[in-house]
């Protein structure tokens, strides 16, 4: 007998400083295990499926992602629902608003823009409260061409070189839609340094570890490591080159999920 499907988005928010990434794995705790385990208390252990927008790695926070409810009975008052969501959730996960959806939605395959943050200072030992969301680097980084660096990295280009143990399979060729290194406006903290800085990035997908490697490598042209002309080339199609340092997990936030 065919049973009736009701289709949610919600949307949520997470601090992920304490969380092994978003995908369920044994043993740990991840943030869609804690997601389920409290739908499986509030929907009192009715039938249901969730199914996140992405993954992010260990460490890695959320200002804004979404994910899609699957349950057969339809959710009287979305509000109500939310409210109680939200009262049985930790404290570092807060979901933000939810919405129906036809069943022609599908949050994996639909068209959408994500848009990261990572939000670092440097020189100077920061507040240890900074630590779940500011990668503090310790050298003296030359912040102007950090900013020229940045925006190498826009338009469509080969990112094999910025992707974590890159096979020869894969499909490299991405476009990256905005890259801009700033002062940081976005976040503020009573604990945060004088200054802080956001490395913003948008695209419509990225390879595993792309951002924190691409941030890495801003660091190391900052430091003097690396020239313009070095990033330059490592995008080219015929590259080879193969970035090392993958900023830590940490300062890096996924601030927003927009569906076409």
């Amino acid at each position: 007998m065919f049973k009736k499907r009701f289709y949610y988005l919600i949307r949520i928010q997470y601090l992920g400083y304490r969380f092994h990434g978003w995908q369920k794995q044994p043993k740990l705790k991840t943030v869609h295990f804690m997601i389920d385990r409290t739908l499986n208390y509030i929907l009192e252990g009715k039938e249901f499926k969730s199914l996140g927008s992405g993954r992010t790695d260990a460490m890695v926070s959320a200002n804004e992602s979404a994910f899609e409810l699957f349950v057969y009975e339809e959710i009287e008052d979305e509000s109500v629902f939310l409210e109680l969501f939200n009262k049985n959730l930790p404290q570092d996960i807060r979901a933000l608003a939810i919405e129906e959806v036809d069943a022609n939605f599908n949050i994996i395959q639909d068209s959408k823009i994500k848009e990261y943050v990572y939000l670092f200072t440097y020189a100077e030992k920061c507040h240890p409260f900074c630590a779940s969301l500011m990668t503090t680097f310790l050298d003296d980084l030359d912040i102007e061409l950090m900013k020229t660096g940045a925006k190498l990295f826009e338009g469509t280009h080969n990112f094999k070189p910025y992707c974590f143990r890159a096979t020869d399979e894969g499909l490299y060729e991405r476009e990256v839609l905005h890259c801009e290194l700033s002062e940081n406006s976005l976040f503020t903290a009573n604990f945060f340094p004088k200054k802080s800085y956001t490395l913003i990035v948008r695209g419509k997908g990225f390879g595993r570890n792309q951002i924190r490697l691409m941030m890495g490598t801003l660091v190391n042209l900052g430091r003097g490591d690396v020239t313009l002309e070095y990033i330059e080339n490592s995008l080219k199609t015929d590259s080879t080159l193969k970035m090392e340092f993958i900023a830590p997990a940490s300062g890096l936030i996924l601030n927003k999920v927009a569906f076409e």
